[in-house]
């Protein structure tokens, strides 16, 4: 099973950090989520850009899991000269992440 069959994600830029939501669509997919989608792995993910720490917020009556990536734009849209130094694209890669993990 795909993850973009049973969760959607959004995320922005805050400055220097990403805000990163993913969205389960029902409540068994957002307990699998829960477990596999940790502050830890997602961090372990980006570390090659050379971010910061990532915090975890659940959101269980929106069947949500938030994260915020500390300083990962490199100073933000106006400071950095990334190609892409916004956090819009942010959470197409994070869903791939767990694609990859889901198990399928």
């Amino acid at each position: 099973m795909r993850i973009q069959e049973v969760a959607y994600a959004r995320s922005s830029d805050k400055g220097d950090h990403v805000d990163i939501s993913v969205f389960a669509y029902t409540e068994e997919s957002y307990q699998k989520l829960s477990q596999m989608l940790t502050a830890e792995r997602v961090r372990q993910f980006f570390e090659p850009m050379g971010i910061g720490a990532v915090e975890c917020y659940p959101v269980p009556n929106l069947l949500a899991l938030k994260f915020v990536v500390k300083n990962a734009l490199d100073g933000g849209g106006a400071r950095s000269i990334r190609a892409d130094n916004q956090g819009k694209t942010w959470s197409g890669a994070l869903l791939r992440l767990a694609q990859e993990q889901w198990g399928g």
